[in-house]
């Protein structure tokens, strides 16, 4: 798997995730949900880099211009609820973009570390020979992202895979190296280097889903 480390290089990315972080800031929801998402557009930038252009000519009033033009078909799939945001974000760039939306979800049968990842929802279009774009803010254990592209497997092979998220942890970017073919690339804006005992990402920033939207009701 290809690796782009945001924050290796200082820019403006650097504020909002200071943003994302801080638990004074972060209460402000609609602040929250407004710094994943310039974030989904900041790494999108950076991962158009890497897309598949080609020239294409335009009539202007006063001549033809010759510009590239992406030639990709892109299907942006987002994990549910967190995602939703960096799904914005990515679609306010790849405005042309097919869409795909999934649940995951953790399970802790035994309300102790232990945990399972549920999938229960899944809307997608055909990912066959497309290039699918799997968006989640938090990369903990790797497992989620996993799962989904297990469930996601039904949709068809897709040609190329790219992972965006904010925050990861080392382990789980491990993991996810290990089970995504090895042409896939992750865009992620900072890299943690420690999950704790229930396989949360320290110092991370919290539960990004309940942060977005509001507590819910552990299942």
């Amino acid at each position: 798997m290809h690796i782009h480390h945001l924050l290796e290089n200082n820019s403006i990315a650097n504020s909002f995730v200071a943003q994302l972080r801080d638990k004074n800031i972060q209460q402000d929801r609609m602040r929250f949900r407004r710094n994943v998402e310039r974030l989904g557009e900041i790494l999108g930038y950076e991962m158009s880099k890497n897309l598949t252009f080609q020239k294409e000519h335009f009539e202007t009033p006063l001549g033809t211009a010759s510009i590239p033009v992406n030639q990709e078909e892109l299907v942006i799939c987002s994990i549910l609820r967190a995602g939703l945001p960096l799904h914005t974000g990515l679609l306010n760039y790849f405005d042309d973009a097919d869409n795909s939306f999934i649940s995951a979800y953790r399970h802790h049968p035994n309300d102790d570390a232990e945990f399972e990842i549920i999938v229960e929802y899944l809307a997608s279009p055909s990912l066959e020979g497309k290039t699918l774009i799997l968006a989640d803010p938090m990369l903990a254990t790797g497992r989620s992202f996993v799962n989904v592209l297990q469930a996601l497997g039904t949709m068809g092979t897709p040609k190329e895979i790219h992972l965006v998220s904010v925050i990861g942890a080392r382990e789980g970017i491990e993991y996810v190296g290990e089970k995504f073919p090895d042409n896939s690339h992750l865009w992620i804006a900072t890299i943690d280097e420690n999950l704790n005992d229930r396989g949360y990402i320290v110092p991370g920033l919290g539960d990004a889903g309940d942060l977005c939207y509001g507590t819910k009701k552990q299942h």
